[in-house]
């Protein structure tokens, strides 16, 4: 029976989600939770929605998983949840429809970067999810900038390239808003994001925002379609995985299909 699971976890203390020899991944803590769940010989391959990378948060995180099991939803949950480590939690648990695959049924990822440009609304208690910067940031500027950047491009600009990996992205939204006094959010949605795609368009948008950039810039560098030494990728921290969306149960397995042929075509047009 395949298995929808819904986590989040604290990623300071990992090498992001995809298990790696030798290091702490979210992957590897949850594929061994589930071996001793189980009881089993083999730790269970589970497939996320999104690949976190190293440092970056998930509140939202989606997972699927392939068990031949006889417990109910809420035993799995309650005994995963005793055995995790405590940066790590379990939300839901639930038979997953027909056809369901957490990352190619989904619609859309979800995710905000947090940023503190005022030390009065330095909060030392969220240190380790929102990023101090030393400039006051103007919002009106980052908006414009962000806007420019909507839709469907080669972002190859922001992404560190992967072999045979294509970096032909949809971005729905990129937008900012001031939540408190000295405190930013930024949301960012698309299809799907490459490899630290979302902290390179904020890297961007921040020296807009604090008067170092012109607000054209970052689309220029999107222009370029090749990777901008000016371009910081900002730290992990601040950035978190907040939701993934999926269509009607009855619709994922032909949104699986149909973003497998997206992907496809796109990589075949280089």
């Amino acid at each position: 029976m395949r298995w929808r699971i819904d986590l989040r976890y604290d990623g300071t203390g990992f090498h992001g989600w995809a298990r790696q020899d030798g290091l702490r991944t979210v992957q590897g803590d949850f594929e061994s939770a589930l071996r001793t769940v189980l009881r089993a010989e083999q730790a269970p391959t589970v497939t996320c929605a999104g690949r976190t990378d190293t440092g970056v948060h998930a509140r939202g995180q989606v997972a699927h998983v392939d068990l031949d099991t006889t417990m109910t939803a809420r035993e799995l949950l309650r005994r995963l949840n005793g055995v995790l480590p405590q940066d790590v939690s379990v939300t839901a648990v639930a038979e997953a429809p027909d056809g369901f695959d957490a990352r190619f049924s989904a619609l859309f990822r979800r995710y905000v970067y947090r940023i503190c440009d005022d030390p009065v609304g330095w909060d030392p208690l969220r240190r380790q999810e929102v990023l101090r910067v030393g400039r006051a940031l103007d919002t009106d500027r980052m908006n414009a900038a962000s806007q420019a950047l909507l839709g469907e491009h080669d972002f190859a600009a922001f992404c560190r390239k992967r072999e045979g990996a294509s970096t032909v992205r949809a971005l729905r939204d990129f937008s900012w808003v001031r939540v408190a006094p000295g405190r930013l959010e930024g949301t960012v949605i698309a299809d799907a994001f490459c490899h630290s795609m979302v902290r390179a368009l904020v890297g961007s948008i921040v020296p807009v925002g604090d008067g170092r950039r012109e607000v054209d810039w970052p689309a220029s560098v999107l222009t370029a379609r090749v990777r901008d030494s000016a371009v910081a990728v900002l730290p992990a921290h601040g950035l978190t995985l907040e939701e993934v969306r999926y269509p009607a149960d009855d619709q994922v397995a032909a949104r699986a299909v149909e973003t497998r042929q997206v992907r496809g075509e796109v990589h075949r047009r280089g």
